[in-house]
């Protein structure tokens, strides 16, 4: 090739590279204004903003196209993309426990996993409540027929108190634990059954802690407005006072705006810890774990009032579910 042919190439490749960079960077922008405009988007915003984490990489991409194709504002759009998905990998908002209340912590081992339709392992459930030595459970989707199996499997030995109620289908949720569990009913007005359970936590001292089952509808399709209705029905599960726990499949992520209202106290309660976020676990995914060619995302969540504390954070895969298993050692205070 002469020297005035290599000249014309790069001219040829910077070319390419600026017309590559456009449809790489319009999705980036796209969900970049959903994650950055607090409004209420549609739908499909709602659904892509849980991919926001993923959208790293792209970002990183066209930041080197940008360079190769010796664009000005190409490098000043791609950068400026790219800092944004920095700052929301690493967000500043994220809450972490107060100061540790006075008086004699408990220490309690909470778990959830949605079940998928109560298809799951239960053995694989049971095994791993017994090797976490778990003392409070949260099970999503919980169906008659696996509440039969778990107890073949032996969980009723391991946590013998529950506040149940099984449905076919998806509806269904159950709490167990290995402390005594107090039936608080359920929250109103959701799709899915979320009961609410206060655990004795000091031998019917009266210190006790509010357990709510979480498991909000998906946000696809019609369901948007339930969805949004669900997790402000949550967020008002919040009594005010006293040690709080809520678990289970929230179908949101730290990076929708409605998840994080929650975590503010937005619905007029108080400031809430997502337990993987404060331990910087934040993204490792729970879902899908089968059956769909999507990036993990992180939907279930163990989230907090500010007076409990948090180690041991971890995620499990379960045999028949699309949803792993996640699990914490929460430190709960007594006066």
């Amino acid at each position: 090739m002469t020297a005035s042919g290599r000249p014309a190439g790069r001219r040829r490749a910077a070319a390419a590279c600026r017309w590559l960079f456009i449809p790489l960077a319009l999705p980036v922008a796209a969900v970049s204004v959903v994650r950055a405009v607090p409004v209420e988007w549609p739908v499909l915003g709602v659904e892509l903003v849980a991919f926001t984490p993923w959208l790293t990489v792209p970002a990183a991409a066209t930041l080197v196209l940008a360079f190769l194709g010796r664009s000005r504002w190409q490098r000043v759009l791609a950068g400026s993309l790219l800092a944004c998905q920095a700052f929301w990998l690493f967000p500043v908002d994220v809450r972490g426990p107060a100061a540790e209340a006075a008086g004699r912590p408990v220490s309690l081992v909470a778990m959830s996993i949605n079940a998928e339709l109560g298809d799951a392992d239960a053995a694989g459930i049971v095994d791993l409540v017994r090797e976490q030595h778990v003392d409070l459970l949260a099970v999503e989707e919980y169906t008659p027929q696996l509440s039969r199996r778990l107890t073949a499997a032996g969980l009723d030995g391991l946590l013998p108190h529950r506040v149940a109620h099984p449905r076919d289908g998806a509806g269904g949720t159950a709490i167990y634990s290995s402390l005594s569990l107090k039936d608080g009913g359920v929250l109103p007005a959701t799709q899915f059954t979320m009961p609410v359970a206060s655990l004795d936590l000091a031998d019917g001292s009266g210190a006790a802690l509010r357990v709510v089952a979480v498991h909000t509808l998906a946000p696809v399709g019609d369901a948007l407005g339930q969805w949004r209705r669900d997790l402000a029905t949550v967020a008002r599960a919040d009594s005010g006072s006293g040690p709080l726990l809520l678990a289970g499949d929230f179908n949101a992520t730290y990076d929708h705006r409605e998840f994080r209202a929650l975590l503010a106290g937005q619905g007029g309660g108080r400031t809430l810890v997502d337990v993987a976020a404060s331990l910087g676990s934040r993204l490792v995914p729970t879902w899908p774990m089968r059956g769909y060619r999507l990036p993990g995302i992180t939907l279930d969540h163990l989230v907090t009032s500010r007076d409990i504390t948090a180690s041991g954070y971890s995620v499990h895969r379960i045999e028949g579910t699309d949803h792993a298993a996640v699990v914490a050692t929460l430190r709960i205070p007594v006066p």
